[in-house]
């Protein structure tokens, strides 16, 4: 589903990634993980199309982002999707949230996703159905961002994420700003939804006890290198790279 090979990026005299291979099988579920500035945003970034890598290929569903432009782009961009940390900045706080949720689907009037195909051209009973999936009450739909927790703010960025039932959906820490028991009811909505779509996700964090949750398999950065790369069920294998150690450890404190 999605093939990271090689890819460096720097921004004037500041590296950012090095020489970065990964990736990632339909229906999987890869963490990457790193501390801040470690370069995981940076290639969600680049996974997007947000930002052009200085080498390398980005191999998306057999087509590579990275030379793309324009209304080819724009097309394949469907098939990706993103969630970031911070729901507030990507909701329109103008709007109540069911507009924001299918705006998508605005945009891509050709999509028709299998679980709307039966009410396509009907906005706000999409909407009603993107909020069942994503655990949130019918009575929510007319409120605005602010109106909402951020533990619900953060479910109308997931149904707004899951409307085009992409092949690839990103999650940029989407866990981060919430506690602990909301963080959890997440996760399982996250788990759920991964099965029922048949998506694939990348779920970026600096916390290892969230990724080693979700994923099944892990993807290490450390200063823009990718230094360790193993099945989750090994994350305590004695094989791990130290800075894999020293994560866990820290974790553990």
């Amino acid at each position: 589903m999605l093939e990271v090979k090689n890819v460096s990026k720097s921004y004037r005299s500041n590296t950012v990634l090095t020489d970065v291979s990964f990736h990632l099988e339909q229906g999987e579920c890869l963490g990457l993980i790193g501390e801040s500035g470690s370069g995981k945003s940076t290639i969600a970034k680049l996974i997007l199309a947000l930002d052009r890598s200085d080498s390398g290929q980005i191999i998306v569903n057999n087509v590579d982002f990275s030379q793309l432009k324009g209304r080819e782009l724009r097309k394949a961009r469907r098939h990706v999707q993103v969630v970031f940390q911070d729901p507030s900045a990507s909701l329109n706080p103008k709007l109540p949230v069911w507009k924001s949720v299918i705006e998508p689907l605005e945009n891509y009037p050709e999509a028709s996703p299998s679980f709307l195909k039966e009410v396509r051209n009907e906005k706000r009973k999409m909407a009603e159905i993107l909020f069942e999936k994503a655990g949130l009450q019918s009575g929510l739909l007319d409120r605005y961002p602010h109106q909402l927790s951020g533990g619900q703010r953060q479910r109308v960025a997931i149904a707004r994420g899951i409307s085009l039932q992409p092949n690839l959906l990103i999650f940029d820490e989407p866990t981060s700003n919430l506690d602990v028991s909301i963080q959890a009811q997440i996760l399982n909505l996250l788990k759920d939804l991964k099965s029922e779509i048949n998506m694939s996700y990348l779920f970026i964090s600096h916390d290892i006890a969230t990724v080693q949750y979700i994923s099944e398999r892990i993807a290490v950065l450390k200063e823009g290198r990718l230094v360790d790369l193993f099945k989750t069920k090994d994350l305590f294998s004695a094989d791990r790279h130290p800075y894999t150690k020293e994560l866990i450890d820290a974790a553990l404190e």
